[in-house]
């Protein structure tokens, strides 16, 4: 279940929303805490009372913090990200988590807290936050952004999927046909991506191919 929702408004921008059901809605009785302090005595069970009434003050405080800090967060993910939402993921820039505490302010520490293990429903799907921090591969020549490495896996897996049982694209090939593509990888981070999309070698790849010819 997604933890954010994310929709294009009639004038193109993005609005971004919390799945407040994914957050514990947590409330302090005051009227209760007022009528059992005043019926309290013992200066020892008041303490007692007043110092549990602070921590539960505290946690309501901290998740509503928790709550617009994750807001803040995804709100300029998707602003750097604004290409891959309007285009797809052959737009995506490369992102770190640098990028978004220098814009946020938050430490790097907190931007991994808040989006590990959470979720973002966009028109183009759901996406854990994890997916949109990517590393960086350079052009191969001339000027321009670079290319996220989710931009290279899913020209890989594009690739790979056009490919016919008597022409099965080696990591070599794929290396070749990406320079064409202006971007400079090394075989072995192709063989890396690929085995991340779960896609098996070419040897494996042409038998499968075959056996479905038979």
């Amino acid at each position: 279940e997604p933890d954010i929702f994310v929709r294009r408004l009639p004038d193109s921008n993005w609005h971004v929303e919390l799945n407040m059901s994914n957050f514990p809605k947590i409330m302090v009785n005051k009227r209760f805490y007022k009528k059992v302090t005043s019926e309290t005595k013992n200066k020892k069970d008041k303490d007692y009372l007043s110092e549990q009434f602070g921590s539960a003050n505290w946690l309501v405080r901290a998740l509503e913090q928790r709550a617009q800090t994750m807001l803040k967060v995804a709100g300029e993910l998707i602003k750097q990200q604004d290409a891959f939402f309007r285009l797809g993921v052959r737009y995506m820039k490369p992102m770190t988590l640098k990028d978004i505490a220098t814009e946020t302010g938050y430490h790097e520490s907190t931007i991994s807290r808040v989006t590990s293990g959470k979720y973002l429903l966009c028109p183009r799907g759901t996406f854990e936050l994890k997916y949109f921090f990517t590393s960086s591969l350079a052009r191969a020549q001339g000027g321009g952004d670079d290319f996220s490495s989710q931009t290279v896996k899913h020209f890989i897996a594009e690739m790979i999927a056009k490919e016919s049982a008597d022409k099965i694209l080696l990591d070599d090939n794929i290396v070749d046909l990406l320079k064409e593509r202006n971007i400079t990888v090394a075989r072995r981070t192709v063989a890396k991506y690929r085995e991340a999309l779960g896609i098996a070698s070419s040897p494996k790849r042409k038998r499968e191919k075959q056996n479905d010819m038979l």
